[in-house]
């Protein structure tokens, strides 16, 4: 059974677009970094450089976007009505805002009290929003894939910041943990529990809306989310129990998982009825072909633990995955779900007496594919900078910055245009 969506349910669009637009800005700062470091970010992936912009994508961007999009679909999909949505929306973005910044500034400073209160700050910030959304969710049957995976990514969710709290206040304060192991299983819980478990609930939807593919299969749809969470658990014991085989063994086994969701979906889209290949279908082959490559190595590397002390492999896996895989996927469902609320809204708005201006009037196509082809040559100078010894790191994160700024500078002017619709269809409206 497929979810129900429920458009009159939606939050106000201030909720969700505050998180939409504000995320692109901290890929920007992402790349400012990598440019200002230059090859000393790309020596190893420990650097505090490194650690910073990591935690400006995954947190400032990717966990901006996502906790969004949640607050927008939970109640369209599920029927989970957040109370006060709009408030629920301005305090998480302003901690998670505040946290990524401070989190960010703590591994690159190698400030304790940075650290402790980027801890702090996103904990408390996650915990809200847990707690709205679980409430919300209370009651709430899963009688759908979409929601059953809604369900679990929160799970994910708790998993991957709970991981991420120990550890920094374990930087912090000098606790004896085993970081390199824990760093592993967080990035496990954040990439895959978390990121791949919700990505995976919301392209059940969106693929198939937006790309006009086929749905997906029901029994893979119903287990992926089960079966990725599972192995995450069996890889936490693994780490607890100090038995590598069996961490491996878990890693193998979430790679085949994800590479086989992919590859899914890739059928799928060979499978859609529009034939022109817009920005969103290309930023998801793009992420799907980045992601399977990505998921290869680290199943190579469950079978032989040697190739992670191949120089550059692990930085090259991290920008595969993150910078190729998901940040693509995310920009693509922006250049989509951002007009398609405005539209949404603006339907609503003229009260089915004045037409609201098609999504591709709101967001042109040809921004969107030249924003594209930027991101593309900026992840393609990412890679290369690996084996060529870091000196092609300066250009990499300008262009970097500027693909990112970009995308910011789509959606603002997708925004731009929805508020001019929207005076000029209220001024339609008073002449009737």
């Amino acid at each position: 059974m497929q979810a129900v969506m429920a458009f009159e349910n939606a939050p106000p669009f201030a909720a969700p677009l505050r998180f939409f637009l504000t995320a692109p800005l901290f890929a920007v700062l992402a790349g400012l970094l990598i440019a200002f470091e230059g090859p000393d970010l790309f020596a190893s992936r420990w650097t505090p450089g490194a650690l910073a912009a990591t935690h400006l994508l995954t947190v400032g961007f990717m966990l901006q976007v996502m906790l969004g999009a949640l607050i927008q679909i939970l109640p369209v999909v599920t029927g989970a009505n957040l109370k006060r949505p709009l408030a629920v929306a301005r305090i998480v973005h302003v901690g998670l805002s505040a946290g990524a910044l401070l989190l960010a500034s703590g591994f690159y400073s190698g400030i304790p009290g940075l650290l402790s209160s980027a801890a702090l700050v996103l904990a408390l910030t996650v915990l809200l929003f847990l707690a709205a959304t679980v409430l919300a969710l209370s009651g709430v049957p899963s009688t759908s894939p979409t929601i059953r995976g809604l369900k679990l990514a929160l799970l994910g969710l708790a998993g991957v910041v709970g991981l991420g709290v120990l550890m920094a206040l374990a930087l912090a304060y000098g606790w004896a943990l085993p970081l390199a192991a824990l760093a592993d299983l967080h990035a496990g819980w954040g990439l895959g529990g978390w990121a791949g478990v919700l990505l995976a609930a919301m392209a059940y939807v969106v693929v198939p809306m937006f790309q006009l593919t086929p749905g997906y299969p029901m029994r893979a749809s119903w287990w992926f989310p089960v079966a990725m969470l599972g192995m995450l658990l069996l890889w936490s014991a693994a780490v607890l129990a100090e038995w590598p085989w069996l961490v491996r063994l878990s890693q193998f086994a979430a790679a085949v998982a994800g590479m086989a969701f992919a590859g899914l979906t890739l059928r799928l889209q060979a499978k859609r009825r529009r034939a022109r290949a817009d920005a969103t279908y290309r930023y998801w082959q793009l992420g799907l072909s980045a992601s399977i490559v990505a998921l290869l190595m680290l199943a190579s590397a469950a079978l032989w633990p040697d190739a992670v002390g191949v120089e550059g492999w692990t930085l090259v896996f991290g920008v595969l995955l993150v910078a190729g895989g998901f940040l693509p996927f995310i920009a693509g469902m922006l250049y989509k779900i951002v007009p398609f609320l405005a539209w949404l809204h603006l339907q609503e708005c003229g009260k089915a007496k004045v037409p609201a201006p098609a999504m591709n009037k709101l967001l042109p196509d040809v921004n969107t594919r030249r924003q594209m082809l930027a991101y593309a040559a900026a992840l393609l100078l990412l890679l290369a900078t690996v084996p060529f010894a870091g000196w092609l790191a300066r250009p990499a994160g300008v262009v970097f910055a500027v693909a990112n700024g970009w995308l910011w500078w789509n959606l603002a002017s997708a925004i731009r245009r929805y508020r001019q619709a929207e005076i000029d269809i209220s001024r339609k409206l008073a002449a009737k």
